[in-house]
């Protein structure tokens, strides 16, 4: 028969030491520095691509719009005329967009002039900044 005898000196330790442990924390800072910019960058870039689907979707409404009752809509009327009957309208034939007019991906209202400045109609969103100019992400996007 074997008899075990229980020796303290051979058991083994596990878990990870207080170095090895800062070395997995050093190497994950690394990564999330190298992810996190690229990741926002991409972000950044997505809502401008939002804004110009959404500047492009509104113009088809508006050309819609006109093609119905024979003009855009007034600055009066904004783009709230592509979703409610504007009052005296008979030729009206909406809505012209399936949901109410959405706002740009920073959460302002798109801004909307007719007559505008650089065409029958003038159609912006200030950007991420809300700022008038701007670059890279703060750039407005306009339809002209």
């Amino acid at each position: 028969m074997l008899e075990h005898r229980y020796i303290p000196e051979c058991e083994e330790q596990s878990g990870f030491t207080l170095l090895e442990l800062l070395v997995v924390l050093v190497i994950l800072g690394m990564l999330v520095g190298y992810v996190a910019p690229k990741y926002f960058a991409q972000l950044g870039k997505s809502e401008v691509k939002t804004a110009r689907a959404q500047i492009n979707s509104l113009e088809k409404a508006l050309d819609q719009y006109r093609l119905d009752v024979g003009r855009y809509p007034t600055g009066e009327q904004g783009l709230a005329a592509l979703n409610v009957r504007p009052a005296a309208e008979p030729k009206w034939a909406g809505p012209y967009l399936q949901k109410a007019v959405p706002n740009d991906p920073w959460g302002r209202p798109y801004l909307y002039k007719a007559p505008g400045e650089h065409g029958e109609y003038d159609l912006s969103s200030l950007g991420k900044d809300g700022q008038p100019e701007g670059d890279e992400e703060s750039l407005d996007i306009v339809n002209w």
